[in-house]
């Protein structure tokens, strides 16, 4: 029995060892450049309106006439993905188009901390005078409107900035300085950083909204803490050193606690999972100490445990960037993109509450992790959980694609594709 177990595991290794190498070496439709792209040039010309991602809505499911913009309040996390997915394009091809949309994504991210008028990340700006404005700060009215001016003029900018806006950019920031050696996007780049660390700092990791109100603190998440100033000592050392290795001394051996609380749920605010992910890319890979990078690897590493089922590309790709290859986790990967170019790109309803194929666990959890072609339709795929049954909208608002290109564009840095 046991030798029969054996040789079914070798022969299974085998298979996707085969699969592997035949979607590296090129099978139609799998792992497209030509998808990639066209996916960059339509942000460029739908998702960029104010130079940070938004998404456009549509005026009914079938309508390519642009009414409106929505999901403005998350701007400035998806930009700060959109930027690591270009610096991971340019790295690997050199495309002057890619390096443009990169700079692009660094203004926007630079008029997010400009227009505040503080060094504070906000999550959205809209210029006053746009015609989408009101739709825009009338659906995120709840997290506070203010005024600020760029250049000569007025924008509505969106407060409430919480972690996860931090962590994208952040993510974003450290990816393009690594992958850009070029000397005008570091120069941005340690800019940008320097004054969102002056402000966290200055503030002792609360964020402050004009009116007095702190939207968000970062005292209970070390790793956090320590990913932006592991980024800010590898753009600014002379700033950032000592800082972070004051910080790595004592607080490194408690990243791993609240990564360890978040997984006590492994479905509800599954966004958690992107967040820890992205930060500890960034902690993880910028590590020059054996010591305290066994350290963020253990935490890492517990994590892990639970998403490597998930069928999530954009975790694969972490993973692969953070441990090196793996045959059977990379041919799920390839396999994960194909799956993604057959969804639907704008976010109709999807409810499999009652279908045979997806048995529920809860009220809205499968038991098992659905297929990337059914999951629900939502901003950034790999954001949200596997196993939700039901969700999306009304079929008029489409995402950028941000959650193709990025795994995508590392999976080709990565040496995957």
């Amino acid at each position: 029995m046991k030798r029969l177990k054996k040789g079914l595991a070798d022969t299974k290794s085998m298979l996707q060892s085969i699969l592997l190498l035949l979607f590296a070496a090129g099978v139609p439709g799998y792992g497209s450049e030509q998808d990639a792209l066209w996916i960059s040039n339509n942000i460029q010309a739908l998702h960029m309106p104010y130079n940070v991602i938004i998404d456009p809505v549509f005026a009914t499911p079938t309508s390519e006439e642009v009414v409106s913009y929505s999901r403005g309040g998350n701007a400035s996390i998806w930009t700060g993905h959109y930027l690591a997915a270009e610096a991971f394009r340019y790295k690997v091809t050199n495309s002057p188009e890619a390096i443009d949309n990169l700079r692009r994504a660094l203004d926007g991210i630079r008029s997010l901390v400009d227009v505040t008028g503080s060094n504070l990340l906000a999550r959205c700006v809209v210029p006053t005078d746009s015609p989408y404005a009101q739709a825009i700060i009338s659906e995120e009215a709840g997290h506070g409107i203010f005024t600020g001016t760029l250049g000569d003029s007025s924008y509505y900018w969106i407060g409430n900035t919480v972690r996860d806006e931090y962590a994208g950019i952040f993510f974003g920031l450290g990816v393009a300085y690594d992958a850009v050696e070029d000397a005008d996007v570091r120069s941005d780049v340690r800019e940008i950083t320097t004054r969102l660390l002056d402000f966290l700092l200055q503030n002792n990791w609360a964020v402050v909204m004009p009116d007095g109100q702190i939207s968000t603190v970062f005292w209970a998440r070390p790793d956090q803490q320590l990913s932006f100033l592991q980024v800010g000592r590898r753009v600014n050392p002379s700033r950032f050193e000592s800082t972070y290795r004051s910080y790595r001394f004592w607080y490194a051996s408690s990243v791993i606690v609240p990564i360890s609380y978040d997984l006590l749920d492994d479905h509800n605010s599954y966004f958690k999972f992107n967040l820890n992910t992205i930060t500890l890319y960034n902690l993880i890979r910028l590590e020059d100490s054996s010591y305290y990078r066994w350290l963020y690897m253990n935490a890492y590493n517990v994590m892990r445990r639970t998403t490597d089922d998930h069928r999530n590309a954009h975790f694969n790709m972490i993973d692969r960037g953070l441990k090196g290859p793996d045959s059977i986790r990379d041919a799920e990967t390839l396999a994960l993109l194909e799956d993604w170019l057959r969804r639907p790109r704008r976010d109709d309803w999807v409810d499999w509450r009652g279908d045979a194929r997806y048995p529920a666990c809860g009220e809205d959890r499968a038991c098992n992790a659905i297929p990337v072609v059914d999951r629900v339709r939502t901003d950034f795929l790999w954001q949200r959980s596997p196993f939700l049954l039901y969700g999306g909208g009304q079929g008029n608002i489409e995402g950028a694609g941000i959650d193709y290109i990025l795994p995508y564009w590392m999976a080709r840095y990565y040496g995957l594709l």
